[in-house]
């Protein structure tokens, strides 16, 4: 049975009322977490899933009886998850240090483990570009203890965000930041949105999302740029809706900007968030993942 949160809204641009029902509810899906991250949305399946990292599992909701179930356990202590273009689910995963994909008759590929020989951190969050190549962050939050991974020391740094080509090569398009960790593409790929989350190793290191525009061939990047700066807790895993506004997990809630950058509201949450997506029919309901539980609410826009 669902519970929710009556007016969870804090509005700093009227343009924020155009994107929300003022009178939708947060409502709570299922709680009983250590730590949600990663959701997923299957719409042939009708089913929601994310990741409960300490705990080793990845949790299935389903949109036709709202039911919670087990969807792997032991998962490698997945994180991010993506669909590709196939509608396969494509996984971050910390305990192997590797992104994976589910084919379609059930087996397991693991696509990249490893760069110039050295194996990767433990790969955070992955998108799916429309050319086919797969872009994931690469922090170290899963080797640097045995809560989230398996602790061990980085053979290959923090800094980078990769690329896996549709012919399987792996290269590096981002390394300028410190802990990168959510990514996203806008909706027309001409740029490219990396969260830092490098303050939990750095304190200097300022909370943001930087943004950074994709070569004309679509296989680079050029020079990033601050897009925005969170004014509470950490940017984590974000979404991009069809109007370019970007909805990023933040430290009270959830953090809708602009295509310039700038704070149009706040959906708020009484837990600290971890990452969104769109999901349902019509790609009109934010899935939030907070701690210990995942929430949803209906929001005026899509999905891209």
């Amino acid at each position: 049975m669902t519970q929710s949160t009556p007016h969870p809204y804090l509005i700093s641009d009227a343009r924020f009322s155009r994107l929300i029902h003022t009178n939708a509810r947060l409502e709570t899906l299922w709680t009983g977490a250590r730590w949600c991250e990663g959701p997923a949305y299957f719409p042939a399946g009708k089913y929601l899933l994310w990741s409960d990292i300490p705990n080793d599992r990845v949790m299935r909701w389903d949109e036709t009886d709202g039911s919670v179930s087990v969807f792997e356990q032991p998962c490698r202590h997945q994180n991010g998850h993506t669909t590709d273009l196939q509608g396969r689910l494509v996984s971050c995963e910390h305990g192997r240090r590797a992104v994976s994909r589910i084919e379609h008759d059930g087996s397991l590929t693991v696509i990249a483990e490893s760069f110039d020989g050295k194996k990767l951190n433990s790969p955070n969050d992955v998108v799916v570009k429309s050319d086919g190549s797969i872009w994931f962050s690469d922090p170290t939050y899963g080797i640097d203890s045995d809560y989230e991974g398996h602790a061990a020391p980085s053979e290959i740094g923090a800094s980078q965000v990769y690329r896996i080509g549709p012919d399987g090569t792996v290269s590096v398009v981002v390394s300028d930041l410190v802990q990168p960790n959510g990514l996203a593409f806008s909706p027309d790929e001409a740029f490219l949105y990396v969260a830092d989350t490098g303050r939990t190793h750095v304190p200097e290191c300022t909370p943001k999302i930087r943004r950074y525009p994709v070569a004309a061939d679509g296989v680079g990047v050029g020079p990033g740029a601050d897009f925005a700066v969170s004014d509470c807790g950490l940017f984590d895993g974000f979404r991009v809706d069809v109007s370019g506004n970007v909805w990023s997990s933040a430290g009270d809630g959830v953090h809708c900007f602009s295509p310039e950058g700038e704070l149009l509201g706040k959906i708020l949450v009484p837990e600290v968030v971890s990452n969104v997506c769109f999901f349902g029919p019509n790609r009109n309901r934010l899935a939030i993942c907070a701690t210990s539980s995942v929430y949803s609410i209906y929001v005026r826009s899509r999905g891209c």
